[in-house]
């Protein structure tokens, strides 16, 4: 796979996006920074991620605590507000995904993921992913999906990259 091929919208499930980017750095150094709070805060391309609290996540189930700020969209008026990661596939330097838990009811129960393979000369495959297709009737009547669009996901995947050849380092 080059940089340039991608699963788009149009490809894939009609509520799910799927973009990939291969990177050099080993499956390992990529989930290392997807398994820790902070990371996402590191490669969050839309500004929402403020800051986190909580451990590196092992397993699902595993939680940990955003900041966010969703004043960066400038979508709806939320303001400063905190959501629970709840992860929901973790399978070790291959897969993590997540579910995010707040103060919304009914959970709108959105799914964001990446997917990891061994790539070229040591490198990686990766594929972040954007599902929606659980949403609670609520929010699928209200016809505010996808919140996060394909080019945030790629420019994420950019962002991720670029940390990754840095050799991140925990905050």
């Amino acid at each position: 796979m080059t940089d340039d091929e991608t699963v788009t919208a149009e490809s894939a499930a009609p509520e799910r996006i799927e973009v990939a980017r291969q990177m050099p750095g080993s499956p390992a150094s990529v989930f290392a920074v997807l398994c820790d709070p902070q990371g996402h805060v590191a490669i969050d391309s839309a500004g929402m991620l403020m800051s986190a609290d909580g451990d590196a996540v092992r397993a699902v189930g595993d939680t940990f605590v955003v900041h966010m700020d969703r004043e960066a969209l400038n979508d709806f008026p939320l303001g400063l507000y905190d959501v629970t990661v709840e992860i929901v596939a973790f399978e070790q330097d291959r897969e993590i995904a997540w579910r995010i838990r707040g103060q919304i009811k009914p959970p709108i129960d959105h799914v964001y993921g990446y997917r990891i393979e061994p790539g070229a000369d040591g490198g990686s495959i990766v594929t972040s992913y954007y599902d929606w297709s659980d949403i609670d009737q609520v929010w699928r009547d209200a016809g505010i999906f996808p919140v996060i669009s394909e080019g945030a996901l790629r420019a994420t995947l950019g962002i991720l990259d670029r940390t990754v050849r840095r050799g991140y380092v925990r905050p």
